[in-house]
């Protein structure tokens, strides 16, 4: 399989995962826990499966800046948190980052 899926598929997991984190509340809702677990354990599988075709640092800054930025933005939209443009130019800083280093990578 591609690894850039796999590496897609690790960040909508880890993505997944923060959410029920979000919705635990203090880790105190059993249903939301067992997402964590889940989301979190699948999240850190397909991350190992796709360094094995792709370099560390590449993996790991695109895993946790795509990841940032996605749930910033879930934050923004469903949980209602604060909309600032400074904070909306980090994002895109961010997605900047994340392009540049998939197009610099092999």
């Amino acid at each position: 399989m591609n690894p850039w899926l796999i590496l897609s598929f690790a960040i909508l997991m880890e993505v997944s995962g923060t959410l029920c984190l979000k919705l635990s509340q203090g880790m105190t809702r059993p249903l939301p826990v067992i997402g964590v677990v889940v989301f979190y354990l699948a999240t850190f599988v397909l991350m190992s499966l796709s360094l094995k075709n792709l370099e560390i640092g590449t993996v790991y800054a695109i895993w946790s800046g795509a990841g940032t930025a996605l749930v910033a933005t879930i934050g923004i939209i469903y949980f209602g948190e604060s909309f600032h443009w400074p904070k909306i130019l980090g994002l895109c800083f961010i997605i900047g980052g994340v392009i540049l280093l998939r197009q610099t990578s092999t």
